[in-house]
């Protein structure tokens, strides 16, 4: 089998599993390594520190997630630039991109590491919660610039072409966070110090390689070159990736939303059950987005060339795809959650009940989140940000924003974990349904 495939290839299902396994890999272990530092002070600081980490990571995620908007939507511009033949072009944008995204992410560090005290107020935080949260988001918030870096990246080593080498830095990055959480938490003890500092200089390592890569003659697609000042394709960038940055940040907006019910409902406990969740489900949802992130320069590329027979063809095989990798997580989600609630929460067994019962209804969603979240890749892929970025905002801001609200209102505090099946279960609908009314228009 030859070891690069390309990007105007026809594809099998074994090409297109392929093609995507590095991208699926990449943001698994992106999660695993985020997930980290939330296992070492869930069992080696303290249950406060815990906390703390899981009320103040939504705000700086969703800061991070720049980066994912300018990597998705630059994405697909560069590969349809690409499938056109205009390869010069394209890295001049590849290289605009990456210079507008790099000084937003300075802006937000500046701003983000004055404001944190009030944002964390705001949250709900106070005492020595309110304190840990501070210590941990003004050391995190550091790298917040790199942090956008590996988010992008991860994106744009798939459409030039080097999803394998896309999965290298990241597995480095995450053995690095892992061994440095070891170090600085364990044999340093530095504790909350500690784990923010491993992040930190984690999201650096991660970043960081990449842009020394591209800076230099590569054997990919994709180079740094005189960047070309295009207020319009950025514009256009923004637009189109906003459907995944809205799915982001919207993620970690209604987050927060659910960490502050739940402090009002189950005090902090309900906010460390959460952050269980959070950490264990978002390496589960990392295959979907791993795959539609994987798959959405072959569709960029196959609109761009307008080869209509091939889009049919990667649809129907990714419909059957996400299908199965729906199932099993699922199932996986309910044979391992008495295991993995025992994993993060060894200092504090007496929750491992209140835990395993809350991500049994929540890991529902998971029948669902594969179709909510290729749904609307495939129309950021097909340059479609409307319809993607409309899929995710009423994902996030309707119907999980509105259930976490006002379910527990109706039918009590402990039916919040219901929301996430609700949100995603009618997320997935509507993506059915704007898939089957565009089928036309785009000739899929």
């Amino acid at each position: 089998m030859r070891s690069r495939i390309h990007l105007s290839e026809h594809f099998t299902y074994s090409k297109l599993l392929i093609f995507t396994l590095p991208s699926i890999a990449m943001n698994i272990f992106t999660s695993i390594y985020s997930s980290v530092d939330g296992l070492f002070v869930a069992n080696f600081v303290g249950k406060t520190e815990f906390a703390a980490v899981n009320l103040i990571m939504p705000v700086l995620n969703i800061m991070g997630t720049i980066g994912y908007m300018f990597g998705v939507g630059g994405s697909a511009l560069i590969a349809k630039e690409m499938g056109e033949k205009k390869s010069e072009h394209a890295n001049r944008l590849f290289s605009m991109i990456v210079l507008v995204s790099s000084c937003l992410g300075i802006f937000m560090t500046v701003a983000g590491f004055i404001f944190i005290p009030q944002i964390s107020s705001l949250l709900g935080a106070e005492g020595t919660l309110l304190k840990c949260s501070v210590l941990y988001g003004r050391i995190f918030i550091l790298a917040m610039t790199a942090w956008i870096w590996v988010y992008e990246f991860q994106l744009f080593f798939v459409t030039a072409e080097k999803p394998r080498l896309g999965l290298i830095v990241t597995v480095g990055a995450g053995l690095s966070n892992a061994v440095l959480d070891a170090l600085f938490i364990i044999v340093f003890r530095w504790g909350l110090v500690g784990a923010a500092a491993a992040s930190a200089l984690t999201q650096i390592i991660g970043g960081v390689f990449p842009l020394i890569y591209f800076s230099r003659k590569n054997s990919s697609l994709l180079r740094f070159a005189k960047p070309v000042w295009d207020i319009k394709a950025i514009v256009h960038c923004c637009i189109n990736g906003s459907s995944e940055f809205m799915s982001e940040a919207a993620g970690s907006f209604v987050g927060t939303i659910y960490n502050l019910q739940l402090l009002k409902f189950y005090g902090e406990d309900g906010v460390v059950i959460y952050g269980l969740y959070t950490y264990v489900s978002t390496v589960f949802s990392a295959i979907f987005v791993g795959y539609s992130n994987g798959a959405g320069p072959v569709f960029s590329y196959h609109h761009g060339a307008q080869d209509y027979d091939e889009l049919k063809n990667l649809k129907k095989r990714s419909l059957v795809i996400i299908g199965f990798i729906a199932v099993t997580m699922f199932i996986l989600s309910q044979l391992l959650a008495h295991p993995l609630a025992a994993l993060f929460l060894h200092k504090a067994t007496q929750l491992i009940p209140d835990a395993v019962h809350a991500f049994r209804i929540i890991s529902i969603a998971f029948l669902f989140t594969g179709m909510a979240t290729f749904s609307s890749a495939f129309f950021t892929a097909l340059n479609d940000g409307k319809v993607s970025g409309l899929i995710t905002f009423l994902r996030t801001f309707v119907f999980e924003l509105g259930a976490v609200l006002v379910i527990p209102l109706i039918l009590g505090g402990s039916s919040i974990w219901y929301s996430a099946v609700f949100a995603d279960f009618m997320a997935a609908l509507t993506g059915v349904i704007f898939m089957v009314a565009l089928r036309k228009k785009y000739r899929y």
